[in-house]
């Protein structure tokens, strides 16, 4: 059988709760080729059984006494970098906002606590902790430890936002898995005078897009937000797609507006890139450039296509600098690339693409 042949990966299981860390136990042992080689209580004991077992993955609670799991993090992956799938309880406003900058820093993915034993949310859980351990087997450590340039050196100290007229242009952006990481890179390093809205459907829940947003609006000239339904798109200006809704465009290239909507999900996730890109292409046609990052499943591959074949342009995130490669590897096989590049170099290709457009240059 092919369970019999296939290598077993071992986990290292650090949580403050002793219930919990057997129970996060049991879990990672019944999802499948994962073995857990040891348990940590706090971060300080986490990364001396980091150094002891080298566990092939670490599930790492993110907060604890000691030494909290953004800090932990931290040293893992200066010290020994490898897969770490951050675990939160719901909630928890301050722990929200850790796993966020937890994702930024180099962790794959994050997955809610149980509430319990027998709690109703413990088989999404437990399902939830296979998909990311999954990811984690899969997972491109290269990606982690490609620096980003310093966002104050290249569009300078002041992030004044500048007051934006209705979009002609737009840039769509697909990212799931690594995506945080993959969005900081790049939005915080695009001009105040792009020319060009910008949509993002990044994979995640309502609270996490929203601090996502507000995240990426501090570090950005441009200015961020979530989507609101119905609002008349502007250039200048990032809208990143509520967890929950599916994000398109309506209207025409000068005159589209948002829609948000709660329909069927679609690649198991809502957002998913494919609607708004589909809109994207129909709406802005050659004045619209899509990008595909990091992430797992092939979300972005058929509306990158689209968009395309609507005279528009495409970029896709490289192998090397991807977190996960699946998203962009599809959209490359489906619908090709005007560029391949590494997550560094998409703010530069975004920028002078929006600047051909506004020229009217194909090619």
């Amino acid at each position: 059988m092919a369970e019999m042949t296939e290598k077993v990966a071992t986990v290292l299981v650090v949580d403050d709760s002793a219930f919990m860390r057997k129970l996060i136990a049991e879990m990672v042992e019944s999802s499948g080729p994962f073995r857990v080689v040891g348990t940590a209580g706090d971060g300080i004991e986490a990364l001396q059984k980091v150094r002891a077992l080298k566990p092939d993955i670490v599930t790492l609670d993110i907060e604890m006494p000691r030494l909290n799991g953004l800090q932990a993090l931290e040293q893992i992956m200066a010290e020994m970098p490898r897969p770490v799938v951050m675990l939160s309880a719901a909630g928890s406003e301050l722990g929200n906002e850790m796993t966020l900058r937890a994702l930024e820093r180099g962790a794959l993915e994050f997955v809610r606590k149980p509430s319990g034993p027998v709690s109703i949310d413990l088989s999404t859980v437990r399902e939830q902790l296979r998909s990311a351990l999954e990811a984690a087997r899969a997972m491109n450590m290269g990606g982690v430890r490609t620096p980003a340039p310093d966002a104050s050196a290249v569009l300078g100290e002041t992030l004044q936002k500048k007051s934006p007229d209705a979009a002609t242009r737009v840039v769509a952006i697909a990212s799931s898995t690594g995506g945080p990481r993959a969005l900081a890179a790049i939005i915080p390093y695009l001009p105040e005078d792009l020319g060009a809205a910008v949509v993002i459907v990044q994979h995640m829940p309502g609270e996490f897009t929203k601090l996502l947003a507000e995240r990426l609006d501090t570090m950005s000239v441009l200015w961020v937000a979530e989507a609101i339904d119905g609002k008349l798109l502007r250039e200048n200006r990032v809208y990143v797609a509520p967890g929950g809704f599916h994000m398109t465009l309506s209207g025409e290239a000068g005159n589209a507006s948002i829609r948000l909507d709660t329909l069927p999900t679609m690649w198991g996730v809502r957002p998913a890139a494919d609607p708004l890109f589909f809109s994207v292409a129909d709406t802005f046609g050659s004045s619209a450039i899509g990008v595909v990052l990091t992430g797992m499943g092939r979300d972005g591959a058929e509306g990158l296509r689209r968009i395309r074949g609507a005279g528009g342009k495409g970029i896709v995130q490289d192998r090397e600098s991807s977190i996960i490669y699946g998203m962009p590897q599809a959209a490359l096989a489906a619908a090709g690339a005007d560029r391949i590049a590494t997550v560094n170099d998409v703010a530069p290709l975004i920028r002078d693409m929006c600047a051909d457009v506004a020229r009217g240059i194909g090619g």
